[in-house]
């Protein structure tokens, strides 16, 4: 047989139908559909925090987002976000890193109901600084 003829075995390529399955196609918990081609926000595990157009996503939570902006930490203190941010056009953002996906639109912050008005003043005036 010469090197340019097949052996007769199955490759991995496209034509193979061994990877099909025969069951009901899980249906996923998260309904990101919804939010396609629409503004979101995500939180990273470690902290970072973007927004951007979702434009794709599959069953492991990779997410593409178009029009990428990441906001940038506080140098005095890393688990803060501030409101400046850099702008990283198209990403992938790897699944196992994403914490929270949310609609940037018709979202605002709340009062913590669990802080008492004298933590929650003292909150208030950390923000303004």
């Amino acid at each position: 047989m010469s090197s340019n003829q097949s052996s007769g075995s199955k490759g991995g390529g496209a034509g193979s139908s061994s990877s099909s399955s025969s069951g009901p196609r899980k249906e996923s918990t998260l309904e990101l559909a919804k939010f396609v081609d629409a503004a979101v926000r995500v939180k990273c595990i470690g902290g970072r925090e973007l927004t951007g157009i979702l434009k794709g996503y599959d069953e492991l939570v990779n997410l593409v987002l178009d029009d990428c902006e990441e906001f940038i930490r506080d140098p005095d203190d890393p688990n803060r976000v501030t409101e400046r941010t850099r702008r990283l056009g198209l990403v992938v953002i790897r699944g196992p890193q994403v914490s929270l996906v949310s609609p940037e639109d018709g979202t605002e912050e709340i009062a913590n109901p669990f802080l008492g008005d004298a933590a929650e003043q003292q909150v208030e005036a950390d923000e303004q600084r």
